[in-house]
Order: C-alpha cells, then structure tokens, then sequence
C-alpha cells in the first residue's frame, strides 16, 4: 500500500466522509465532526491535523497540538486512528513520524497518552519511552 501524508489545510467533502468513517473506529461512541469543527482544527496555529491517504482515499488521521507553559513548548498526539481496512500497511507510523517532524520543527517536546494497546505498541516501536507518571482528566464539556 503506497502512502501519503499530508497535513490538512482545507477540509473537503471526501475529509468530511473519512472523519466519519474513522471517528468511530477510534472510538464507538464518536460521532462525525462538523465540517466547522474540522476548518477550526486545520486553522488553528497551535495545531496541525495529518491524513494518510492511500490511492486519494483517507486511510488514517493524526492530530498535534502544541502549547506553551513556563517549562517550555509542549505537544501532544491527540486522535489517531487508522481504517481497520489499513491497518498494518504503516499508516500509524507514516502519521506518528510526520508529528514527531512538525513538533520539532515548531520547538515542542512530544508526548501522548495511549489508552489502546495497539497505540501503545504503535508508541513504543517508534522510539517513545513511557513516562512514570499518572494522568488525571476531568471532564468539563457538556457530555
């Protein structure tokens, strides 16, 4: 499977089709983003949302998002997922080493926080080392 990464800077009616399609393999209880919510993500300057696309058809997505604090620039993975049709062809990895490249290249340290064992198998055979800490969430949206 040949494959291409692209960060998104226009989200397109076929983007839209793929977030639907993957957004639940990413997690069941995922609904499509609206077309807004994507065009906020791709527009956003402290984030960069990726596709890997195989034949022009969107086969997985990666998002990074950066901030800065005191101790300096950070980054984290957020939301990736891969069609269970793609899996095992290297999109996982094609994505995890185009967020490694942009957040070096806009100064941050990199970090995520795999829940899935496939993420955290994804994470460890690209060279990340699991951090010894606990991470606490606190749900303030409206779910």
């Amino acid at each position: 499977m040949k494959l291409e990464v692209r960060q998104v800077t226009e989200v397109t009616d076929s983007l839209l089709e793929a977030f639907g399609r993957l957004m639940p393999q990413l997690s069941p209880r995922l609904e499509a983003p609206s077309g807004e919510r994507l065009r906020a993500v791709a527009a956003n300057p402290s984030a960069a949302l990726f596709t890997a696309e195989s034949g022009g058809a969107v086969v997985g997505a990666l998002t990074l998002v950066w901030y800065d604090v005191p101790s300096g620039r950070k980054a984290w993975i957020e939301d990736v997922v891969v069609d269970a049709a793609a899996r095992g062809f290297g999109a996982g990895e094609a994505l995890v080493r185009a967020a490694q490249a942009h957040a070096a290249a806009v100064g941050a340290g990199l970090n995520s926080n795999p829940s899935r064992g496939a993420a955290r198998r994804l994470y460890a055979k690209m060279g990340f080392k699991e951090a010894e800490t606990t991470v606490f969430a606190c749900k303030t949206d409206t779910e």
